[in-house]
């Protein structure tokens, strides 16, 4: 199993800034985590959920929405099993709660956090 906890949501001005965390933990992930991408989504209320960002574990590769290129950046700390989302230049289309998931593949996840609300005013 892979448990994903989110945290770092929450109100904030457009032009602001905020960091979300995803902490990783469970056996599965813990044997080899090398093996994984993190990733972050985000849905808002009426619209399906949308991919964000990605990076492997395992190397320097990450992987952007066209939405969020240049404003946001993933990034991770391997000795405390966590994956960041920093987002500055914030817009109100932020809005939504966003999803940390983990998957063997850079398109294809199997968990999920309980997502964090990012609300950002205009």
């Amino acid at each position: 199993q892979v448990q994903l906890v989110e945290s770092g949501g929450g109100l904030v001005q457009a032009g602001g800034s905020l960091r979300l965390s995803c902490a990783a933990s469970g056996r599965t992930f813990s044997i080899y985590p090398m093996a994984w991408f993190l990733a972050w989504f985000r849905q808002a209320p009426g619209k399906e959920r949308e991919f964000v960002a990605a990076l492997s574990w395992s190397g320097d590769n990450t992987y952007y929405a066209d939405s969020v290129k240049g404003r946001f950046t993933i990034s991770r700390d391997n000795a405390k099993n966590t994956v960041y989302l920093q987002m500055n230049s914030l817009k109100p289309e932020d809005t939504a709660v966003y999803y940390c998931a983990g998957g063997r593949t850079s398109v294809q996840y199997e968990y999920w956090g309980q997502g964090t609300q990012v609300t950002v005013s205009s």
